[in-house]
């Protein structure tokens, strides 16, 4: 498994690039628009982990901006942490034998959460490409947040 990064829900992109990058130090690595889901994704890292993180997305930390208004209570506002795994199905499947709910699972054989048992949130993602789809993955709803 390996740490790959920390995401943090944002009200105001400038505010929050004037404390992480400006005034801690933290280097933009990557930024990703998107219309349709309509939100802004700012990866920072810190200055030690900064070519480390450009060449394998990681350690970073994600930056949410969601572009419709948005109150973030009861620490809402903290995302979730990730990690790459080597094989997502086994991954999963092993914490689903020991009692842990796979919140959203691996359906695409790319991305599944959990929640660790004081309810943070973990997404795990497959290393390399995506695996194939496969059962009982691909027909598992959802439960409960994520």
């Amino acid at each position: 498994m390996q740490y790959l990064h920390t995401m943090l829900r944002i009200r105001d992109v400038d505010a929050s690039l004037h404390f992480f990058r400006d005034l801690l130090g933290m280097v933009e690595i990557s930024r990703k628009d998107s219309e349709k889901g309509r939100f802004t994704l700012i990866f920072l890292a810190a200055p030690q982990d900064a070519e480390r993180a450009r060449e394998m997305q990681a350690p970073m930390l994600e930056l949410t901006h969601n572009w419709d208004p948005e109150e973030y209570e009861g620490g809402r506002n903290f995302g979730h942490l990730a990690y790459r795994v080597e094989d997502i199905y086994a991954t999963c499947q092993h914490l689903m034998d020991n009692g842990v709910t796979i919140n959203r699972p691996p359906r695409d054989g790319h991305m599944a959460f959990v929640k660790s048992p004081d309810g943070i949130s973990l997404e795990l993602l497959q290393a390399g490409d995506a695996l194939a789809p496969q059962e009982p993955w691909a027909s598992m709803s959802n439960t409960g947040s994520w």
